[in-house]
């Protein structure tokens, strides 16, 4: 059976917060959270920590792809400069007020006079 890496969600309504929270985990066990806001389509993400014993696994980045799946946009808000290199290397740009910014592709609609078969 493979890894598995999941969300719990628990929005800001059910926690009374100004944020919605995620647990990050690992096979059932806590590995790290995350903190930010749900807008629709759009994701805010203001901090994202996964627990020292479990750092350099890729569970940061196995949480990004994640949210790639669900949402339309995802704002790193006032990225550390410590962090910047995550960012970038998940294909965030950066708005330059210290945010990084991440937009799904817009699907590309072609003919089929201009596909290739390979």
């Amino acid at each position: 059976m493979p890894e598995q890496l999941t969300l719990k969600l628990t929005t800001h309504d059910e926690q009374h917060s100004d944020y919605d929270w995620m647990n990050i985990e690992h096979c059932g066990k806590r590995v790290g959270k995350a903190r930010g806001l749900m807008n629709g389509r759009t994701l805010t993400i203001h901090s994202i920590n996964i627990f020292p014993e479990f750092e350099g696994r890729g569970f940061a980045r196995k949480t990004i792809r994640m949210f790639k799946k669900s949402f339309d946009t995802i704002i790193a808000d006032r990225v550390r400069h410590t962090a910047v290199g995550f960012w970038e290397k998940m294909e965030f740009d950066t708005d330059g007020n210290g945010n990084y910014i991440w937009k799904k592709p817009e699907t590309k609609m072609t003919s089929k006079s201009s596909t290739a078969d390979f």
